[in-house]
């Protein structure tokens, strides 16, 4: 298990924590209790919406505790002065030029981890943690989980306006009114949000480059390899609908097992 110590990831997990409690709150009181308690449908809404928060924390918790792929630091420090420097090619293994760690292809070093990742996609101060081999699986799902929790939020809301109670107080039904208005714009913004980084990260995987490898302009790593094979390193083997539950840690690769001792 790993946790980073960093101030604005910290912030941004309770943001995250947050913004879903709230999300649940507007939706059970003032949504569902307010606009249709006597409804068939409200108990299902229930079931369903709390089963998907559900969902997102366990696929965030997945992905802020699970190790990303972190490189193993040496004890000895051994003589890799007959190997690269600095970021590679993406087809060696080199010795990093920050905490000089052995690394294997694609693996690059984190500022704010101070450590080196395999296969690093980019740092998220929303999961507090790296993206990378070992916990991309689960950024995924959260991605998933909160869009879905998202849109469903904004048709909730939209159901409650479209038919609002009658029976309510004006008092009450100001209250309503803010409460989902907040809730419309952060479903709405989140949905959004969430929605093209998902969309950014399976395209990622599809073609096989990593948003660090964008930037520097390496191209695929593998382009000749089938989508479904990629899709298989990130999710595992098994069928698809698995997937979708953040029950299963990956195994990283034979090839990156380090050939130095580790800590």
């Amino acid at each position: 298990m790993v946790f980073i110590l960093d101030p604005s990831g910290i912030i941004c997990l309770i943001g995250t924590y947050g913004a879903v409690i709230y999300a649940d709150y507007v939706v059970i009181q003032w949504i569902i209790i307010t606009a249709m308690p006597l409804s068939i449908w409200a108990p299902f809404h229930v079931v369903l919406f709390h089963a998907i928060v559900l969902l997102v924390f366990l696929s965030h918790s997945k992905a802020v505790f699970t190790d990303p792929g972190i490189v193993p630091l040496t004890t000895n420090r051994p003589d890799f002065s007959d190997l690269p420097s600095g970021e590679g090619h993406g087809s060696e293994w080199t010795v990093c030029s920050h905490c000089k760690a052995h690394r294997p292809p694609r693996a690059h070093h984190c500022s704010t981890c101070q450590r080196c990742i395999r296969r690093m996609d980019h740092h998220c101060p929303w999961i507090n943690n790296c993206v990378g081999e070992g916990n991309q699986k689960y950024f995924l799902q959260f991605l998933f989980y909160v869009a879905v929790l998202s849109f469903y939020s904004v048709a909730l809301v939209l159901g409650s306006w479209v038919s609002p109670c009658t029976e309510c107080n004006q008092i009450v039904k100001q209250t309503q009114w803010m409460h989902t208005l907040i809730l419309m714009f952060e479903s709405a913004f989140f949905g959004l949000f969430v929605s093209f980084i998902l969309m950014d990260q399976l395209h990622a995987i599809l073609y096989d480059e990593t948003a660090v490898e964008a930037i520097q302009h390496r191209g695929s790593y593998r382009p000749n390899l089938p989508k479904y094979q990629l899709l298989t390193e990130v999710f595992g083997p098994g069928h698809p609908i698995s997937w979708l539950l953040p029950c299963a840690k990956l195994k990283h690769s034979e090839r990156h097992k380090p050939c130095v001792e580790d800590v």
